[in-house]
């Protein structure tokens, strides 16, 4: 049972492959893909000489063509984070970057390894498929951080916007030109389709609905009351951002509570494997003289359903709704 140092070149692999895709991404997209940059990608698609128009289609297609994808089989599983990544490829790209990652991984497993054919195959399809859900996953999670901390900053230049005299519409639109991304271009979109003719209130309930955000909700939600009954709406809007700030410094304060607990957790998980894989790389025989025995296999499945339920207890444990 030789083992040696290939753990290390698979997870290497993995590591390439991630990098691979995201290099791919910024050089079809642009650097203003990112969320590292601070540039408009709205604004800069206009700049370029992009009609208003034009540039408002392709950002809702791209925003939408994920979740209207979810009839392709196992696509539905990254329709969601794809959907609030707001990934620029098409649904039919990722499945084919997904293939040519995992030609590439197979490609590596061959010169790095001696695995058998079979296990190098499945090792490149859990690679290439495993390294894209990671990807857009962990582009899902920053996007959606960036929105939430953003958020509070643009209602309250709303307000301003408003105690001088703005009507709302002007106010989207002065958000969508002054803050960063992600932000500005959500609420570029909202203000395009308000000037072709789209209700203000539906477009932020929308959008709430598209990133699943319940602080966006209450803005849809106090716009589109103070359009039926009127009122104060930099005031409704004042509040509301004192809200959404409270919230989030409670969500910052919880998560900072919770994180021994979730690092402990992962430990917990994670510890048995390294030790696993120290072992194997010190002395890949210590476990010649009972792989023959009737219960080992068992054993390793028994320890492996432990330790993903463990993963789960955990998160579940730690994971508190603000």
């Amino acid at each position: 049972m030789e083992f040696g140092i290939e753990p290390l070149i698979y997870g290497l692999i993995f590591i390439g492959v991630l990098v691979l895709v995201e290099g791919i991404y910024l050089v079809a997209f642009g650097k203003s893909i990112s969320l590292n940059s601070r540039v408009n990608r709205r604004l800069e698609m206009l700049e370029k000489g992009g009609n208003r128009e034009q540039v408002l289609e392709q950002l809702r297609k791209e925003m939408q063509q994920h979740l209207n994808s979810q009839s392709i089989p196992l696509y539905s599983l990254l329709a969601e984070k794809a959907q609030k990544a707001a990934i620029a490829f098409t649904p039919v790209q990722l499945i084919m970057i997904m293939g040519v990652l995992c030609a590439v991984a197979f490609v590596g497993l061959s010169i790095g390894t001696q695995a058998a054919l079979p296990v190098k195959v499945l090792g490149s399809v859990i690679i290439g498929v495993g390294a894209v859900f990671f990807w857009v996953n962990s582009k899902a999670k920053k996007r959606m951080a960036k929105l939430e901390e953003q958020l509070p900053d643009g209602v309250e230049l709303m307000v301003r916007s408003l105690r001088v005299g703005h009507p709302f519409s002007s106010a989207v639109q002065i958000v969508a030109k002054e803050v960063d991304d992600p932000l500005a271009t959500e609420f570029g979109i909202i203000a395009d389709e308000c000037s072709y003719g789209r209700d203000v209130g539906e477009a932020l309930k929308e959008m709430a609905e598209r990133l699943d955000m319940q602080d966006l909700r209450f803005l849809a939600v106090a716009v589109t009351i103070q359009q039926q009954s009127g009122g104060n709406l930099a005031e409704v809007l004042a509040g509301l951002a004192k809200v959404i700030r409270a919230r989030f410094r409670l969500f910052r304060r919880v998560k900072a509570i919770t994180a021994e607990a979730q690092w402990s957790g992962k430990f917990l998980s994670g510890f048995p494997l390294f030790t696993l894989g120290g072992t194997l790389v010190m002395d890949p025989h210590y476990y010649d003289s009972v792989l023959d025995h009737p219960w080992f296999m068992p054993a390793c499945f028994i320890v492996g359903g432990m330790l993903t339920a463990n993963i789960f207890v955990m998160r579940k444990l730690t994971d508190i709704q603000v």
